[in-house]
């Protein structure tokens, strides 16, 4: 049995060689020729799985080690009869705590208190279900905006984009690409959009990148109306636009999801769902896998401010180390990937166990993601 994985997977090798023989590939473009003798092909975002890649060959599965889908054609994957699965979830804390760095960069900046802002999430799922609980943690209020959950589960707790437009200081989009349909995404924050956003606004993309009309919002970062915007994702990619690049606060390399645990995540799930798919199941503790992080503990000594969570979580993650090679790098010819591939080890919040002498700062400290105790 042959098994071809992306050689950015983490672990992949590792994992997949006690299932048989594994060669790693890069993702962009997959080889046509190692594809010819293989089982099975573990994947990340970059690769597009669809007919044209895997027609006449003997592939009987595709992981993809990835929370999002949408560069899977998994209904010509159905059709031919190949199994398929992906890594749901995987890659939410990460992009969550993506959101909270910039969140708590911009804060320091303009000198504004999160807890004086209303933040709208557009896209209640994973990440954003998880950002939710974390901001209502802090006491931030929150709008939230995912029709196909309001359709189907009724009731007052989603409101419309009309409305998080109109009312949100904080706009964070974390929904799927849809090109079309009722729920089409594609181009979602459009000029009619940005020009109806409230003087001020900060809006954050690290979903996919169009989502956002780059265009349009290049001309709304060149208006007179004040705009602040983060970007995780670009369009197109990995070409961005370096005008768009210079007019951003924080632009980074689609890598919001790029913890060390979002990645074993993911090599993980696929590993478990293949494993299954060959009649040889098998599970993987996270914490077998993972090494033990750079900072391990601190103390911190009475409540929780903005000012000391800012600390504590950037001495976990700090979203600038990221910006700032993309600035250096962009408009080169393969740096993007580049980044992406020989991406700097980065922890989640979990990683660092916060000793308190407040049991109200270390219960909040285990809501906000942290491991923490009182001593």
């Amino acid at each position: 049995m042959k098994i071809l994985v992306d050689e950015n997977m983490p672990y992949a090798v590792e994992l997949f060689s006690r299932l048989g023989e594994v060669q790693a590939v890069p993702g962009r473009p997959i080889p046509k020729d190692a594809l010819a003798n293989a089982d099975a092909l573990m994947v990340r975002s970059v690769t597009k799985v669809n007919e044209s890649l895997l027609t006449v060959t003997p592939i009987k599965f595709v992981g993809t080690a990835t929370a999002g889908t949408d560069h899977v054609d998994d209904s010509w994957l159905q059709q031919a009869g190949i199994g398929f699965s992906a890594a749901p979830g995987c890659n939410a804390i990460a992009v969550v705590e993506y959101v909270f760095s910039s969140l708590l960069i911009l804060a320091q900046r303009d000198g504004f208190s999160l807890r004086d802002k209303t933040v709208g999430i557009i896209g209640v799922g994973n990440v954003g279900s998880r950002l939710n609980a974390r901001l209502q943690a802090l006491g931030i209020r929150t709008l939230l905006c995912d029709p196909p959950r309001a359709r189907h589960e009724g009731g007052d707790a989603f409101s419309s984009i009309e409305q998080l437009v109109a009312e949100a200081d904080i706009l964070t989009f974390h929904t799927p690409l849809n090109q079309s349909g009722v729920d089409k995404t594609y181009h979602l924050v459009d000029a009619a959009m940005l020009a109806a956003l409230k003087p001020g606004a900060i809006l954050i993309n690290a979903c996919r990148g169009e989502v956002v009309d780059n265009a349009a919002l290049l001309t709304a970062l060149n208006g007179e109306k004040k705009l602040t915007a983060v970007l995780d994702v670009w369009e197109p990619e990995p070409e961005l636009s370096l005008a768009l690049l210079d007019k951003v606060a924080i632009g980074t390399a689609h890598i919001a999801g790029y913890s060390l645990e979002g990645k074993a995540r993911g090599t993980t799930q696929v590993f478990e769902a293949y494993s299954q798919f060959i009649g040889q199941p098998q599970h993987v503790p996270l914490a077998s896998l993972l090494p033990a992080p750079e900072f391990a503990e601190v103390c911190l000594r009475g409540e929780l401010t903005e000012a000391k969570l800012l600390r504590l979580a950037h001495l976990v993650y700090d979203v600038r180390r990221d910006d700032a090679p993309l600035r250096r790098v962009a408009g080169k010819s393969g740096e993007f990937d580049r980044l992406r591939k020989f991406y700097e080890e980065r922890r989640e919040w979990s990683s660092l166990t916060v000793h308190c002498d407040n049991p109200q700062t270390a219960s909040l400290l285990q809501q906000l993601g942290f491991t923490s105790d009182v001593s």
